[in-house]
């Protein structure tokens, strides 16, 4: 989730004028998700670094052994995402990060169970982009199917589906009133399988720009091609 804070309306009081929050929110494949924080310096303040550790909290208690050893992080997968030549993949080399958060999240769909949907993000002044894994049974062939419009291709030698969607645009005052919603920008992301044998679940990458250009598809494959192989245990998943 990306999110913006408006310039103050004129003359306003502090604490009472109205503050609007737009957030950016991914509809992706394996469900509706969003996170993000808003950091805010006072004067005199160290300079925001970002970090996927900025929320101080530890990260998730290692999974008992024989029972999810596979599934990663938030954390683990900001790390992966959150490269020193990330601007530059984008093609927007020299901008620094304004936000960078990881994750840890589940969905359930359904009377289905519980499926784990860890999720990374950074955030540019051009592009926001997002790693998520989902560790559910959903297959690429049968995404393929459910998704309008998806492209089947093959990435890092694993079934891969690319397709299209939009975020969602959320304004809100900072006493939660007049909460309003509407089409935000257009999101494109690409879901790899996360073993070749295409056995189910997928690491999503998704990109999408602060002007509403449509994302290029080069741009979203040249960052997965150095993000993915950057994962914990992607080597040995074959």
């Amino acid at each position: 989730m990306a999110h913006d804070i408006d310039a103050l309306p004129k003359g306003a009081g502090a604490w009472g004028q109205a503050v609007t929050a737009v957030v950016m929110i991914a509809v992706l494949a394996g469900g509706l998700w969003a996170y993000g924080e808003v950091v805010s310096q006072s004067a005199g303040s160290k300079p925001y670094t970002p970090s996927c550790e900025d929320d101080g909290k530890p990260g998730a208690t290692p999974p008992e052994p024989g029972k999810a050893s596979r599934q990663l992080t938030g954390q683990r997968l900001c790390e992966a995402l959150f490269r020193p030549d990330l601007a530059a993949l984008l093609g927007t080399p020299g901008e620094a990060p304004s936000s960078v958060t990881g994750s840890d999240g589940s969905h359930r769909f359904g009377s289905d169970e519980e499926v784990a949907t860890p999720s990374a993000e950074v955030e540019f002044p051009t592009y926001t982009v997002t790693l998520t894994a989902s560790y559910d049974k959903a297959r690429m062939t049968d995404t393929a199917e459910y998704l309008r419009g998806a492209q089947e291709q093959k990435i890092l030698g694993r079934p891969a589906v690319v397709y299209s969607d939009r975020t969602i645009s959320i304004s809100f005052r900072l006493d939660g009133s007049d909460a309003r919603s509407g089409p935000g920008v257009p999101a494109r992301t690409l879901m790899v399988a996360q073993d070749a044998r295409d056995s189910g679940g997928s690491y999503d990458v998704t990109l999408w720009r602060t002007d509403g250009a449509t994302p290029d598809d080069a741009t979203l494959r040249r960052v997965a091609e150095k993000v993915l192989p950057a994962l914990p245990g992607w080597q040995t998943a074959r």
